[in-house]
């Protein structure tokens, strides 16, 4: 969440009520850091607090003093030394209920981490209360809890710019801050708080500031008089509330960690405790920073004592006393200063029902809110209500102002208005149908009993009071009303010993955790709503039960079993969207629900369900890209270790599911992989190899896709050449204006393809070409080189197996032999020897010589073009013809055959003369339309004064860079797919462009689209080509690097007509750029050309 800038915090102390929860919340701390919410260097720690009562002062004194502890520790400290502080960012985040000692509505003890004090909405406190907010930028999937709300305002909002210190910050409120709250930190020393605006109203039942007009805190208020808050009152109107977040500088936290060896304030920590100190309960705000206010006198501040404790007797007031005294001499010297956010919100979150649903439906947000959830029938949702982290499967209605939460539910169920449900399964469904709820809040809760194991549901209204004073409701009625409806006694929930006044809801032994015969469920409760229905049996089987109180149900919570079964529930409902978006192929990323899956440890489910939507796939893309996840698991399982993930996959041990998905069985295809797969697992080298060549399964499909092609590859019979005859093709090479990459295989054929393109002469040349003739030898003779005989590698191939390379783009010749292969000259697979293959058909054999005056990886268009010539050569020489469109599809057929990939645009452009759109629909079989531009008269010679090419001298291999593409495109990344589109929206404003004659706005366009290829393929700009581009700008209406970029080729449209002097004169005078060329361009308006020559002719 929040920004990539933040405070690299040294550490971070997440403080716990119970002592069997600290485990857990240090594994969520841990799988943040993981998702890089907290710095990696980050030291985390999970505290117990060390007394039940100690309060917040104690916590922090505590959590202060094993923070020091762990950091002398590692600085090679044998003694805790305050040294560590000075160049340390700690956080101590307190957990525990009311621990920030400040916002106490509903008359609950501030300060009170006792029994009572635990929050009734979430078994893992406020902290961890999922929230209904999603982050759809965020790198990895995960629940918003209120944790990673605050974890975000203290890194990137409140944090940024403070010295070295202590920050301390509850956990029990919704906290909203400005990106910049204006804090200055010049000069600072002492101590800091943090208030936000709030009304006087609200002021009455919460902890406010007072301060001069230097912003030094004269008093602190806690439920202050009307005349106490008007002091306060600032000019927006508005009260200082005590936020709950506190700085200490290095000199004041040295101060405050001094006192740890000081009695009575030893007993705050677990030190003293450990050593047999009683106890002290000890308030942040009205002991230790109260001593600090400059309207606090000594005499006031030791005879005090703070809000939330009682009467008391006498012995604790005098021992709380000697802890003041201790407090006094310590920090009364320094400074306290407030930080007021203006802009800010806060939000204590009660024990209210009502605010509770009020804070998480969103009510000012006028639609249903769906986070992290399937949901069915979402038409069934009233508009007002949240769903969070659940699956709701059939039909489930949702009234307005209602929260479902952590639960995985099958209809038909009714969920009326005012209604919470949490953590119940789909075995609980049954006990809801039939019924309608209205203004219930029921919850399951994961418990640790002695010996067992199990879950206990709890069922409140909305209404009741979760108050010890009163006369208290349940279920929204009155206690004597309930009493007469259920046939429930007083007795059957106190003991006859306890007093009237002491009866209430916190108490009350309601909610049954035993049953000797079945487990809990939610029909234990819910009889009570309708209690007529079955004559009495559920009031017996309730009071044969063994039933807890609210009290005493929370120190039985297993939290660690709750945020586990949180985690299982979220990854099942995340699989089903994943599996859904795959299988309906939407441009949904799945990278951050892997990287989820990872980094909790689970990605074997994740793998399964990759496994059976790529063997049910009737889609080869969806196939491909399901596959192509399962690579990505490998990768991130890797964990940045292991070798890069572009590399090699033709390892011998994955030939048989190779060969099963090159046959078209798919089921045994991805069975084989996945068997393969789990050999693979036990360390990172192994996981990126195994990621590789699940990336070369997804080519063979990609490339079967391709293959569709070959259903517009035709040819008509022609006479067949006279013996020696030379048929020579010559070629223009291309000039890519907008669209580049979306032509590339998948994209061609799932997002759609539009590439327009230039056919041109470099230096007044056709600088690519093929020349083939019949020979009465039946061998293939290739030759790669020069037009001139005696400079071509010569290859000469009498058997199959000097053909079998022909998959290998590097070896010697491959791309011709993957043309006579294309071409349907020789067949690999036939049982019958080359030569009599080539006897039988043609009568002897054939010799291929190609060429290209283009460096290689120019950016031009080489290969393909080149591939284009030798099929239109070959064919011809064997008694064939075809279409400039047939071999298009040809070549794509080629470069697949050739596992070289690529798209269709370099052919389009260099064997179709002028200038063209490409275009290929979102289908299969693939097919690539074009459409011959027209442009103004006198256009094409004005392009041509202004079009200039520049050699950088850098060349570059795109297979490289194309990996990276496909990768990222299966990944479906945001950025990428918006590109994608963008790169073919802009192709067709480009060719309006065209047809208009505005070179500067071709220009625009151009400058655009290289901006559009460097999101598409990061890295694809070397240094000296920016360089070179930056001392160009002012004289070009716009430039590009040719192709996929890397190196090859720069284009650029001058501002002035014949600039290639200019140019020239400008490069010269530039360091660092290495070798380098310009040439004149021009476009070619002939294309591909076969000429007939005779048997002595050279070309």
């Amino acid at each position: 969440m929040g920004q990539p800038e933040g405070v690299d915090w040294t550490v971070i102390v997440l403080t716990c009520q119970y002592k069997d929860s600290v485990q857990a919340f240090q594994r969520e701390l841990e799988v943040r850091q993981k998702r890089e919410q907290i710095p990696a260097g980050t030291l985390l720690l999970a505290v117990e607090d060390p007394e039940v009562r100690v309060g917040s002062g104690g916590a922090t004194l505590n959590a202060l003093l094993v923070a020091a502890e762990h950091l002398s520790a590692r600085a090679g400290f044998t003694v805790v030394t305050s040294d560590v502080l000075h160049s340390a960012w700690i956080l101590i985040l307190h957990m525990a209920s009311g621990i920030q000692g400040m916002g106490y509505a509903e008359g609950w003890d501030p300060d009170c981490q006792g029994q009572g004090r635990d929050f009734p909405f979430d078994d893992c406190g406020r902290a961890f209360t999922c929230l209904p907010v999603e982050n759809p930028q965020a790198p990895v999937e995960a629940l918003v809890c209120n944790l990673d709300c605050l974890l975000d305002v203290m890194t990137h909002r409140l944090g940024p710019g403070a010295p070295p210190g202590v920050w301390v910050c509850s956990t029990d409120m919704l906290l909203s801050v400005p990106t910049n709250p204006g804090i200055s930190w010049d000069s600072f020393q002492g101590a800091r708080v943090i208030a936000l605006p709030g009304s006087p109203a609200y002021a009455l039942n919460h902890g406010i500031y007072l301060t001069d007009s230097q912003g030094f805190v004269l008093d602190i208020y806690y439920q202050g008089t009307e005349a106490e808050i008007q002091r306060c009152v600032r000019p927006d109107g508005q009260v200082p509330l005590v936020s709950g977040v506190v700085f200490f500088s290095v000199e004041t936290a040295e101060h405050l960690l001094a006192t740890h060896v000081s009695p009575p304030l030893d007993a705050c920590t677990y030190m003293g405790l450990d050593s047999g100190a009683r106890p002290v309960q000890l308030s942040l705000f009205f002991d230790i920073l109260l001593c600090m206010a400059r309207n606090t006198s000594r005499e006031d501040f030791l005879s005090g004592r703070p809000p939330e404790m009682g009467q008391g007797d006498v012995n604790v007031v005098d021992y709380l006393q000697g802890a003041r005294a201790q407090l006094w001499r310590e920090l009364r010297d320094q400074p306290l200063t407030m930080a007021y956010v203006p802009d800010g919100s806060y939000n204590y979150m009660t024990s209210s029902a009502s605010e509770f649903l009020h804070n998480f439906t969103l009510p000012w947000v006028p639609r249903v809110q769906i986070v992290h959830s399937q949901v069915e029938e979402p038409k069934l949702l009233q508009t007002g209500s949240s769903v969070v982290s659940c699956l709701l499967e059939g039909p489930i209605h949702l009234g307005p102002g209602s929260v479902v939460q952590h639960c995985h539910l099958r209809g038909p169920i009714h969920i009326g208005a005012g209604c919470f449900v949490s953590n119940l399964d789909i075995a609980q469904s049954e006990a809801l149908c039939g019924l309608e709820l209205h203004d219930l809040f029921l919850q399951g809760h994961c418990v640790r009993l002695p010996g067992s194991l199990g879950r206990a549901f709890t069922l409140v209204g909305r209404l009741d009071t979760w108050e010890r004073q009163g006369a208290g409701t349940y279920l929204n009625m009155s206690w004597s009303e309930f009493f007469k409806k259920t046939g429930i006694r007083d007795w059957d929930l106190w003991d006859p010993d306890t007093s009237p006044t002491e009866r209430h809801l916190l108490n009350a032994r309601l909610f049954p955790v035993l049953h000797l015969s079945r487990a809990p469920g939610p029909q234990d409760m819910l009889w009570m709503l309708d209690p007529q229905e079955d004559g009495g049996k559920a009031l017996q089987a309730w009071r044969a039960s063994w039933r807890l109180s609210w009290e005493q149900l929370q120190p039985n919570l297993d939290r660690a079993a709750t945020l586990a079964s949180r985690r299982d529930l979220f990854f099942l409902q995340a699989l089903r969207k994943a599996r859904r978006v795959l299988e309906t192929r939407q441009d949904v990323s799945l990278c951050p629900l892997i990287r989820a899956a990872v980094h909790e440890g689970c990605p074997a489910p994740l793998l399964t369900m990759l496994d059976q939507v790529a063997a049910a796939a009737r889609d080869p893309g969806v196939a491909a890209r399901a596959l192509a996840c399962v690579a990505d698991v490998l990768g991130f399982m890797a964990e940045g270790q292991g070798g890069l993930r572009s590399g090699p996959a033709a390892n011998p041990e994955w030939v048989r599911p190779f060969l099963y998905l090159e046959c078209g069985d798919l089921v045994r295809g991805v069975e084989a992989l996945a068997q393969e797969r789990d050999k693979w697992l036990s360390r990172p080298a192994l996981l990126v190899r195994a990621a590789r060549h699940y990336e070369g399964a997804g080519q063979i499909l990609i490339r079967q896709a391709v293959m569709t092609a070959q259903d517009f590859v035709s040819t008509e019979p022609v006479p067949l050449l006279a013996p020696g005859q030379w048929v020579v093709a010559e070629c223009p090479a291309r000039v890519d204006f907008s669209g580049g990459w979306s032509d590339t295989p998948p994209l061609a054929y799932e997002l759609g393809g539009a590439v327009l393109g230039l056919a041109v002469r470099v230096d007044g040349r056709r600088p690519i070409g093929a020349r083939a003739r019949c020979i009465p030898e039946p061998e293939l003779w290739l030759a790669v080189g020069s037009r001139q005989d005696e400079k071509a590698v010569k290859i000469v191939c009498q058997s199959l197996d000097d053909l079998q390379d022909y998959c290998q783009p590097h070896a010697p010749g491959a791309l011709l032999k993957a043309a006579f292969i294309c071409a349907g000259i020789v067949d690999v697979r036939s049982e019958l020897p080359l030569h009599e293959q080539l006897l039988q058909t043609f009568g002897g054999g054939f010799e291929l010589h190609t060429w290209s005056e283009l460096p290689h990886g120019s950016g031009l268009g080489t290969s393909s073009i080149l591939a284009g010539a030798a099929l239109a050569a070959l064919q011809r020489a064997a008694g064939r013809a075809m279409g400039t469109e047939a071999l298009i599809h040809a070549v794509l057929h080629l470069e697949q055959v050739l596992t070289t990939g690529g798209g269709w645009q370099d052919q389009v452009g260099g064997l179709i003369p002028g200038i063209k759109v490409g275009r290929s629909q979102a289908q299969l079989p693939l097919k690539v339309e074009v459409e011959e531009i027209t442009v103004p008269e006198g256009f094409v010679q004005k392009l041509n004064e202004h079009l200039l090419l520049v050699y950088t001298g850098k060349t570059r291999l795109a297979r490289n860079l194309l990996q990276d593409v496909l990768r990222s495109w299966f990944a479906r990344l945001p950025d990428v797919v918006h590109n994608a589109h963008s790169l073919v929206w802009q192709t067709e404003e480009c060719a309006e462009a065209f047809r208009q004659g505005n070179l500067p706005l071709l220009g625009l366009y151009l400058t655009s689209y290289w901006e559009q290829k460097k999101l598409m393929a990061p890295g694809c700009e070397p240094l000296a080509v920016r360089r070179m581009m930056d001392v160009l700008a002012p004289y070009v209406h716009g430039q590009s690097l040719a192709g996929a970029g890397g190196g090859g080729f720069l284009y650029l449209l001058t501002k002035e007509p014949q600039q290639k002097e200019v140019v020239e004169a400008v490069l010269a005078n530039t360091e660092g750029l290495g070798s380098y060329s310009v040439h004149l361009v021009e476009v070619d308006i002939q294309g591909l050309s076969l000429q007939l020559l005779g048997s002595e002719s050279s070309t």
